[in-house]
């Protein structure tokens, strides 16, 4: 199962997720002056990085809307991007944030786990009911692909909708317990689901109780990093040093403009930026 070959890999590099969020700001002059249209410009950037890091991460996240923003020739680098990852044997979740009715959901779905756009795992909404999911489980069936659900985000946000009460519990926690539901059909040789959850690394008080409630559930942890989330805060979402995966987008990809030669070793940089990630999350093997 998909998720047992993400647990293994964990187990060998360690949890880091590395957010390829590739807005052409974020990318060097000395790249944006080398090919002619944004498709390249991106995919390169994206290449370094990918190239640099690729032993020591265990999973990459491109978010879709930093290539819808530039059209065709944004899609076209995220098509370059999920492919080079799959054609390396490397894992992806590709960060698209579904929600819709089923029908809608069921082509989403095709578009998203085959064809131009596939990868290992998306990223799902489930604010407009489990309906909304059950088109993406035909894939998960499968054991070749895998969801990653949004439970508890990390945005301020979060409080308008997540965290209203309905019968005595939070709203996120009946999301949680349906999933819960869900996935007991789909857990692997380690203990953990195909169908795993995104939890916010920013809210220390809730973290134990989720990761003892939930304790099938693989997590896909944002917030660390640039949105304040520390690698002490997202260990406690882990379970032995694995049952998630922390991503960085910025902190990463970035972290070649801290230098004066970043420009011309943006994946040096990135590698940097990566292993110390790796020792903040308590990585030591």
């Amino acid at each position: 199962m998909i998720i047992d070959k993400l647990y293994e890999i964990v187990e060998e590099k360690g949890n880091v997720c590395v957010g390829l969020d590739s807005s052409l700001d974020y990318i060097p002059e000395s790249i944006k002056t080398k090919y002619q249209n944004i498709s390249d410009i991106i995919f390169e950037f994206n290449k370094e990085i990918i190239d640099n890091t690729k032993d020591i991460t265990a999973i990459y996240k491109p978010q879709i809307a930093f290539y819808e923003a530039y059209g065709m020739e944004g899609l076209l680098a995220y098509k370059r991007t999920v492919k080079y990852l799959r054609d390396n044997g490397l894992l992806s979740i590709g960060d698209i944030k579904r929600g819709d009715i089923s029908s809608t959901a069921k082509m989403y779905a095709q578009g998203h786990f085959s064809g131009d756009f596939e990868v290992d795992f998306i990223t799902l909404n489930p604010y407009m009911g489990f309906d909304s999911i059950t088109p993406y489980l035909e894939y998960v069936e499968t054991g070749d692909k895998g969801v990653f659900v949004l439970l508890r985000t990390s945005n301020p946000g979060a409080k308008d909708i997540e965290y209203l009460k309905a019968d005595g519990k939070e709203i996120y926690y009946h999301v949680g317990d349906e999933l819960e539901k869900i996935g007991s059909s789909y857990i692997g040789k380690h203990g953990y689901s195909n169908v795993c959850s995104v939890v916010g690394g920013t809210h220390m008080d809730e973290a134990k109780e989720l990761r003892e409630r939930y304790a099938n559930m693989f997590i896909l942890i944002p917030g660390y990093g640039a949105q304040g989330g520390t690698g002490e805060d997202a260990q406690m979402y882990l379970k032995n040093g694995n049952g998630g995966v922390v991503n960085s987008s910025r902190g990463i990809i970035t972290h070649y403009k801290k230098f004066e030669d970043g420009a011309e070793n943006v994946g040096k940089y990135a590698r940097e930026a990566v292993e110390a990630m790796r020792i903040d999350l308590g990585y030591n093997k």
